[in-house]
């Protein structure tokens, strides 16, 4: 098993998952996060501390698409450890459905 990040994670990027995850595995886009499912070691102290409840765990049905879209992402994008500041518009977008097809998978900053 492995935790992933959805899509109401897309445009909000809270990063307070970062903070508490104890293996690093989580990797940042312009305005998305992703966990690596190679690294992560199913602990769920991320799940939590998601504001967007963006993160759950792949046992969930139909997740195949977010169990990619984390996979091809992690290996791409730079390695975040240390919570940034979340979009000044984030709250706005917390929970608006259909924002799949505004992932940019442009890389983040990274720390």
């Amino acid at each position: 098993m492995t935790y992933v990040v959805t899509e109401n994670c897309i445009k909000c990027k809270y990063q307070d998952c970062v903070e508490v995850c104890p293996v690093d595995c989580f990797y940042e886009g312009e305005n998305f996060l992703v966990i690596h499912p190679d690294e992560c070691i199913d602990c769920g102290v991320c799940e939590p501390e998601c504001p967007a409840e963006a993160i759950i765990p792949d046992t969930e049905p139909n997740l195949d698409n977010w169990l990619e879209v984390n996979r091809k992402f992690a290996e791409i994008w730079p390695n975040i450890t240390r919570k940034g500041d979340a979009p000044a518009d984030a709250a706005e977008w917390d929970g608006k459905p259909g924002k799949a097809e505004l992932l940019s998978e442009a890389p983040g900053t990274g720390d």
